[in-house]
């Protein structure tokens, strides 16, 4: 049996956090002995199976962690953290895991760098290392790198010459969304005649969800019949509630919070929204076309490789708020148009069951190790 380590920054209300217990809970246990390590806890940990073996390194968060481990050399925080001896080690996100897998000194130890987020420049990519030249030292170590979509593998392999890079798309527990979008919604009334938008994720900066209340406003200054949700909470919640307030529309954005089922809301709204400044491979925009919700979008990572070039399966806008306002206007006032998106999400839905996206990953686990 192999025995793997994840490393994570933390366990918490992310969506890349999220996928990696997907698919640590997923992946065959006659194969792989599992660890899950996480430098800090979090809401996510209590959805691991029993039989993944969990720990983390710190109890709490503390502010300034990532410059405080760059204190210490990759292969003193390998040495410090991680005791026992595995056949892979993955950094499962990008920054400090990465940095501390990276100094693992055993050379039968196979590693692997795995990338989310679109960086773009290289210091973005060096944040949590000291300099970009260590940064570019550390991935270099790994022997096979991971990206969740191929503009992710694009955008790391532009500025690291990595030796093995592949997509692995994230996994997604299908049948568990579908079950559990179809709970009873008893907090927020869904009401005939309303449309209701939604959106999903941590509140913050990078998600952009003051577009979408500035989209909703809008929306609602014409005259339309709308309420948006917003299912999550982050380091912006005061302020995009403050947001809402100051244009005068708290009464029709519903701020839903961290909710461990977001789905039976999610499955009851007539579009999902993204705003983000970047992506990886949305988590939320998968799960809503699971659900048959169609997808508005901003331009960002994944978008085209989930909802086609000629926006087949979804709406893919520029990275504008204007031009996102357009096409949510669009299918609100094309009921037609938005009844045969759903078809269309329904379809491409079909695309991201469980036992595919799992075994590719296994493949691609077993390939490295076999390498």
């Amino acid at each position: 049996m192999i025995k793997i380590l994840f490393l994570i920054h933390d366990l918490g209300k992310g969506g890349a956090e999220k996928v990696l217990v997907n698919l640590v809970n997923n992946l065959d246990r006659t194969k792989f002995d599992i660890t899950v390590m996480a430098l800090f806890d979090g809401a996510n940990s209590q959805f691991l199976n029993d039989n993944i073996h969990y720990k983390v390194v710190f109890r709490k968060m503390f502010a300034g962690n990532s410059h405080i481990l760059k204190l210490l050399t990759p292969e003193r925080l390998h040495s410090k953290f991680i005791k026992d001896r595995f056949d892979i080690e993955v950094s499962y996100l990008e920054g400090p895991s990465a940095r501390i897998i990276s100094g693992c000194k055993d050379n039968k130890t196979k590693l692997i760098s795995w990338i989310h987020v679109e960086q773009h420049t290289k210091k973005k990519a060096a944040k949590s290392f000291r300099s970009v030249f260590e940064m570019q030292k550390c991935y270099m170590r790994f022997d096979a790198t991971a990206g969740v979509s191929q503009y992710v593998v694009d955008d790391f392999t532009s500025l690291v010459p990595v030796k093995n890079s592949q997509v692995v798309y994230n996994t997604v527990e299908s049948n568990k969304v579908i079950a559990m979008g179809k709970e009873p919604v008893e907090d927020c009334t869904f009401q005939d005649g309303i449309i209701t938008l939604c959106g999903i994720g941590t509140l913050k900066k990078s998600k952009g969800f003051d577009r979408l209340i500035n989209i909703h406003a809008k929306l609602i200054e014409e005259g339309k019949n709308i309420r948006t949700l917003i299912l999550g909470d982050g380091s912006e919640a005061d302020n995009l509630k403050q947001l809402a307030t100051d244009l005068k529309v708290n009464d029709t954005v519903v701020f839903l919070g961290y909710q461990t089922n977001p789905y039976k809301y999610l499955s009851k709204s007539d579009i999902f929204v993204c705003t983000s400044y970047a992506e990886g491979f949305s988590t939320a925009a998968t799960e809503a076309l699971i659900l048959g919700v169609p997808v508005c979008t901003v331009e960002v990572s994944g978008m085209k490789e989930m909802l086609g070039d000629e926006n087949q399966y979804g709406l893919v806008t520029k990275n504008d708020t204007q031009d996102l306002l357009i096409h949510i206007k669009t299918l609100i006032d094309n009921q037609g148009l938005l009844k045969e998106y759903k078809e269309r999400a329904k379809e491409r839905g079909k695309q991201f069951v469980t036992k595919e996206a799992v075994k590719k990953t296994e493949e691609f686990l077993l390939s490295v190790y076999n390498e």
